[in-house]
């Protein structure tokens, strides 16, 4: 990577040089010129830089102002492209756009994987900071009561099954705690840990798993 450097010169003098790295083996300088005040180095470093940039031309942006070189453009707007694609592809592949059939539920879902957050932080700040449109948090609320209908829950399950090729099944697990053992001796079943009375004794957590057949306790 070529790069501009300053020699000081046992007679006071300063030369600047454009280093271009290696070629062939060997590192080419490039002589640029000599100077005694900082002024005049500085002129020669804005030569230096101009000579390595040369046949580089300025991006065009499309901007209709005259702009001086190097003047700061004004940022108008961000956005998380990348990121989004890969959440929206990823939201597609477990077919829950088919399931849910709702952009507006969609990027409540993706906003709050990218931020778990509250449902209005979701639509007034973090979807605003990815730079995806967006609608507001008064249609998301008007919209709660069907999020929360048991036909839209079971598309979005069904998809979840399908996605994971899960046959004919009801699976629930619930009232999942810990037991915990005064002992220091710890087997495969006690096992030390953190419980939720954040104690750190060996605790076994239990559940209740049930299906279409019969309960299984573990």
């Amino acid at each position: 990577m070529a790069h501009p450097r300053v020699l000081k010169r046992a007679n006071g003098t300063r030369q600047v040089q454009i280093s271009w790295g290696k070629v062939g083996g060997k590192r080419k300088i490039e002589y640029v010129g000599s100077g005694r005040t900082d002024e005049e180095v500085e002129l020669l470093l804005v030569e230096a830089r101009e000579r390595i940039n040369a046949g580089q031309g300025a991006l065009e942006l499309g901007l209709s102002e005259e702009r001086r070189a190097g003047e700061p453009l004004e940022e108008v707007g961000s956005q998380m492209q990348v990121l989004w694609d890969a959440l929206d592809t990823a939201f597609r592949a477990l077919g829950f756009d088919e399931a849910a059939d709702d952009d507006v539920f969609r990027d409540l879902v993706l906003a709050r994987i990218i931020e778990p957050t509250s449902k209005r932080a979701a639509i007034e700040r973090v979807l605003p900071e990815i730079g995806v449109p967006h609608a507001s948090h008064r249609t998301v609320a008007r919209r709660l009561r069907l999020y929360s209908a048991e036909g839209f829950r079971d598309s979005l399950a069904a998809a979840c099954a399908r996605a994971a090729r899960l046959g004919p099944a009801s699976l629930v697990m619930f009232d999942v705690t810990n037991l915990w053992f005064e002992t220091g001796t710890e087997d495969e079943f006690r096992i030390p840990g953190f419980s939720k009375e954040r104690r750190v004794e060996p605790l076994i957590q239990i559940g209740l798993l049930t299906d279409g057949v019969c309960p299984r306790f573990g």
